[in-house]
């Protein structure tokens, strides 16, 4: 009997497992500090479950330690499409296009983290960061 693995593509190969199993793979792949690895598998695990809000955040967070800056936008910019008042995708969003260059938007997404959640001292220091670095371009 043929293996049905066959038909895929060998460079991409399916983890074992379900959605969940994958999700916790990626989760232990982001603390191994592994984060292409988390990202391939997340990435997976996002498009069996797109609405699962726990898995694209995981996913967010592997793409922006990956590097991968445009796509963790993407990510929290689907995250806030669905919940506009996650400070926390906001707070991504803004780091993410900061790393990017997009500093117009990271600075709108951090005022908007940093508005919601004053109690959090990283939030107004990350938006001081891209204001400096706004005005340092702009002077």
């Amino acid at each position: 009997m043929p293996d049905a693995d066959h038909s895929r593509d060998a460079a991409e190969p399916t983890p074992d497992g379900g959605v969940y199993e994958w999700y916790q793979r990626g989760l232990q792949l982001l603390t191994d500090r592994n984060p292409d690895a988390a990202a391939t598998i997340l990435a997976r695990a996002s498009a069996a479950e797109p609405g699962s809000r726990s898995i694209r955040e995981a996913l967010a967070r592997a793409q922006y330690d990956a590097g991968r800056y445009r796509d963790a936008i993407d990510s929290f910019t689907t995250l806030i499409a669905l919940n506009p008042t996650d400070d926390y995708a906001q707070f991504g969003l803004g780091l993410a296009a900061g790393r990017a260059g997009e500093l117009a938007l990271a600075a709108e997404h951090l005022a908007l983290a940093a508005a919601m959640r004053p109690d959090l001292p990283h939030y107004a220091r990350a938006l001081r960061g891209i204001r400096a670095r706004l005005l340092r371009e702009t002077a």
